[in-house]
């Protein structure tokens, strides 16, 4: 641990108790950054933790909602897309200057700032949310080594477990490796969509257009609904936690001139890495509306539904197998996200700590538990409600994470120097508020069916 961002409590200003052990205190400020470096130099060096950020916005909730969106409306949800990223941006931003400004992260300042009536509630949801991003990354792995090796999704369940043994080891050998791996499955996800968008020959001129927010997306209720899914499953509950804990694995100084530095380098990090989230979630609505849209296949939502038609329509056998690699990668790339984002959570709560594969394992249980036995008495359609399920269930605990992120962020009292602008505070407060609302919405929707 660098001596100057040792783990000595600050004043407590604003906070009702002084931080306590820094946040992944085993890997806190691990990744040296060049004192007297360039710009470009540091830059680098900050580049790694908004690419896992950016994992949570392309996971198998969005897929679905994006197959959906493109199949049914061509390409004008793509506009949706590209302000549920511009949203993603804004509070991403807010986690970084919290993990940075306040030196907690989003678990910590809620065990700092609020009595523990109120943050062990907190923790609870927390954890819950965990155990929902767990199932649906579940899910994702199962159908995509269903897809490509034709194991059955009940036994796909079971076997995506022995991930904890992967994570375990890129945690051994240092965070870069564990950032590594994600950048590396990113790429051949961005590579398999780039290669099946080529197949499909979209109509460009169509996409630019898609990209700009039409009446119509009001107007009409059919797409309308689709683009409250879109809105709603973009922010998940638990990037939250994570990115404000990930930034301060950056051994960045403590000095006011070096923390101001690092929020800009870090929101730097994240935009790059959500622009490139954007791409592929606007490559998954492109793909859907080249092929099926195009071919009057209006109604293709379900992961597997798209994998089989994929050859037919793009005469191509190896469509359907981009196809299953880019969902597997996904999958595998959620296992990291959310074994950090457990680890933040239940140690920033409650300062607890238990050994990785321990803490690894209950949460794994926890998903896997429901996953199998629905897969087994259900099937496939099991899995797909399941899957909704978990959306709902993040859903639900968004808004006892996002709030308080903002208060958090507005305060002087708690932030110091390094309070969010007051521009910036508004803008994320109507950013929370519409996140909050259409996820409302779509609950209320779940409910009544």
């Amino acid at each position: 641990m660098p001596p100057d961002q040792a783990a000595t409590p600050p004043a407590p200003g604003g906070w009702r108790a002084a931080r306590g052990e820094p946040s992944l205190a085993d890997m806190f400020g691990s990744v040296r950054v060049a004192k007297g470096g360039s710009f470009w130099r540091k830059l680098v060096a900050f580049l790694g933790p908004g690419y896992l950020v950016a994992v949570g916005y392309m996971d198998p909730g969005n897929w679905a909602t994006s197959l959906a969106g493109g199949s049914k409306f061509g390409y004008a949800l793509l506009a949706v897309a590209l302000i549920s990223n511009m949203m993603a941006i804004v509070l991403q931003a807010l986690c970084a200057r919290l993990g940075v400004g306040s030196g907690r992260d989003l678990a910590q300042a809620c065990r700092d700032a609020y009595p523990k009536w109120v943050s062990w509630p907190l923790w609870l949801l927390a954890e819950i949310a965990i155990s929902a991003t767990d199932l649906a990354e579940i899910i994702g792995t199962a159908i995509g080594l269903n897809l490509l090796f034709g194991i059955p999704l009940e036994i796909g369940v079971l076997i995506t477990a022995a991930d904890v043994f992967l994570i375990l080891a890129l945690q051994a050998i240092g965070f870069r490796w564990i950032e590594a791996f994600v950048v590396a499955l990113l790429g051949v996800i961005a590579a398999c969509f780039a290669v099946q968008i080529a197949m499909a020959d979209p109509d460009w001129g169509q996409v630019i257009r898609g990209f700009a927010p039409t009446v119509n997306i009001v107007a009409n209720r059919d797409m309308l609904y689709l683009a409250l899914g879109i809105l709603g499953a973009t922010v998940m509950p638990h990037n939250l936690y994570l990115h404000s804990g990930l930034v301060q694995t950056r051994g960045y100084g403590d000095s006011v001139p070096e923390k101001k530095e690092a929020i800009t380098l870090a929101t730097i990090d994240s935009t790059i890495a959500l622009c490139l989230a954007l791409l592929i979630n606007a490559s998954i609505l492109i793909l859907a509306a080249a092929t099926f849209h195009k071919a009057g296949k209006t109604d293709v939502a379900e992961l597997d539904q798209a994998h089989t038609l994929l050859s037919p329509m793009l005469g191509s056998s190896i469509a359907p197998t981009l196809f299953g690699i880019a969902l597997l990668c996904c999958g595998l790339n959620s296992t990291v996200t959310a074994t950090l984002s457990g680890q933040i959570v239940m140690e920033g709560f409650i300062n607890i700590k238990i050994a990785p594969w321990l803490r690894r394992l209950v949460t794994r249980m926890i998903a896997i538990v429901p996953a199998a036995i629905v897969t087994i008495w259900y099937g496939e359609k099991g899995t797909a409600q399941l899957l909704i399920l978990s959306q709902v269930v993040l859903s639900l605990q968004l808004p006892f994470a996002i709030v308080p992120l903002v208060l958090f962020t507005a305060s002087k009292a708690k932030m110091g120097t390094f309070v969010a602008p007051r521009w910036l505070s508004f803008i994320a407060a109507i950013i929370a508020a519409v996140v909050i609302a259409l996820n409302v919405k779509l609950l209320i929707d779940f409910v009544t069916g």
